[in-house]
């Protein structure tokens, strides 16, 4: 029961997500409460997925020297369009992608190691993509 109550006190309360705000009632408890997101972004920096300047697969693990696939294609056509780094795509981790990634890296203010996890990519998938891009 006090479950239910505090969930009916929540419902009243408005709620502000992204700057929207939306309210729900608990008197209307048999219609879902909508909410409506506004974004401030421009279209080109919220829809990321389908439109990807790079296609090569939507995988993101971690990547280091002699790595390869078509993942570290997809991190080394992100470098190019990130920051104009020249490198073939050829799946490949060899030296040449190690430093493009390392130029990035230092460029884009993040951890200076050479390798491309979580952080890295997060940052190259959103540069890339950027409509500015290369940057550095």
């Amino acid at each position: 029961m006090r479950r239910v109550l505090i969930a009916v006190a929540a419902l009243a309360l408005p709620i502000s997500l992204a700057g929207a705000p939306a309210v729900a009632s608990a008197t209307d408890s048999a219609k879902p409460a909508q909410v409506v997101e506004k974004s401030n972004r421009p279209a080109a920096l919220v829809a990321q997925g389908p439109d990807d300047i790079c296609d090569f697969t939507i995988n993101r693990p971690n990547l280091r020297l002699g790595s390869s696939g078509a993942v570290v294609q997809q991190a080394q056509c992100y470098l190019n369009q990130a920051i104009d780094a020249g490198l073939d795509v050829d799946g490949d981790f060899g030296r040449q992608t190690q430093s493009a990634t390392r130029a990035f890296q230092q460029c884009a203010g993040i951890v200076v190691d050479g390798r491309i996890g979580a952080q890295t990519w997060s940052f190259l998938s959103f540069w890339a993509n950027a409509p500015d891009a290369p940057f550095c």
